[in-house]
């Protein structure tokens, strides 16, 4: 027999101890299970990541019971047949623009009455589509539909008025750039509450996901704004916890001359409206009059 193995130090670094064997293999388990609960959660924000991102809640409801005698409820028939609700208004003075309206991700366009009543008492007319899956209209919501759908309900506000101003509402800004970037002829491009990507937003809040690879409707306006040949007014509070400013500062430095960004020192992210929003809109708008 050997020395080595008469040696019981030499043997017992040779051969694992029980314990050392028992270590390794809770921590085998543990990485197992890890993977497993990884798997799983990055499984369920993949299916049901639309329910995150679309929230359509109410009931659509009367424009009369909001004090919006004006505004007719239209049913308008998509190119591939979905039928969706418009809340319409035709300006009341002569040579006013229209605003073309996307809404935010909850809620419905019925939740907007009092913006859409500001709107209207400036004398300007409205065109406020539901987005499919929303209150009043059929299908599901998706990048592709709601850009689409865009691009058609553009084409209807065209057919009426030769001045347009598109006002995209905190995801509807996503939806409002993509449109813009392909009608040079928009008078004015408004984005209250930004983001410069729905991925990029997404990954901020689960950066321990692989956002970019699960995301379907990613929304890269950070992409687009720089297609667009219109102005641009930016309205972003430096208290948004939702699209936190930097969105809305950052899409500012990639969008072309002419812009305008308007900081509101202690605005949240649903408070834009009572903050000056709409007195800063018209103040673009005389400002786009002037330069034609």
């Amino acid at each position: 027999m050997s020395e080595a193995e008469n040696d019981p130090a030499l043997n017992a670094r040779a051969t694992p101890s029980g314990s050392g064997k028992r270590v390794r293999k809770l921590l085998v388990n543990l990485t197992v299970v890890v993977a497993i609960a990884y798997t799983m959660a990055a499984g369920f924000m993949y299916l049901n990541q639309r329910s995150f991102l679309f929230v359509p809640t109410g009931e659509l409801s009367d424009p009369a019971e909001a004090g919006l005698d004006q505004v007719a409820v239209e049913t308008v028939t998509m190119a591939d047949g979905t039928q969706i609700s418009v809340w319409s208004a035709a300006p009341a003075v002569e040579g006013a623009p229209t605003v073309l309206y996307f809404h935010g991700n909850s809620g419905n366009v019925s939740t907007r009455a009092s913006r859409f009543k500001q709107i209207l008492d400036s004398g300007f007319g409205l065109y406020a589509p539901s987005y499919r899956g929303y209150a009043g209209s059929e299908g599901s919501p998706t990048e592709v539909d709601l850009i689409s759908d865009g691009r058609e309900h553009f084409q209807a506000v065209a057919a009426l008025t030769d001045r347009i101003i598109i006002h995209g509402e905190s995801m509807g800004t996503g939806v409002a750039t993509a449109i813009a970037a392909d009608q040079p002829d928009t008078d004015l491009l408004v984005l209250e509450a930004p983001y410069t990507a729905l991925v990029d937003r997404a990954y901020e809040q689960y950066p321990w996901l692989p956002v970019g690879l699960l995301m379907i409707d990613q929304m890269p306006t950070r992409e687009r704004i720089g297609n667009v040949q219109v102005p641009i007014l930016i309205v972003h509070g430096t208290e948004d916890f939702v699209i936190p400013v930097e969105h809305g500062k950052r899409l500012f430095e990639r969008a072309a001359d002419p812009k305008e960004i308007l900081i509101v020192e202690g605005a949240a992210h649903n408070n834009l409206w009572s903050q000056g929003l709409w007195p800063a809109v018209l103040d673009a708008w005389e400002k786009t009059k002037a330069d034609e």
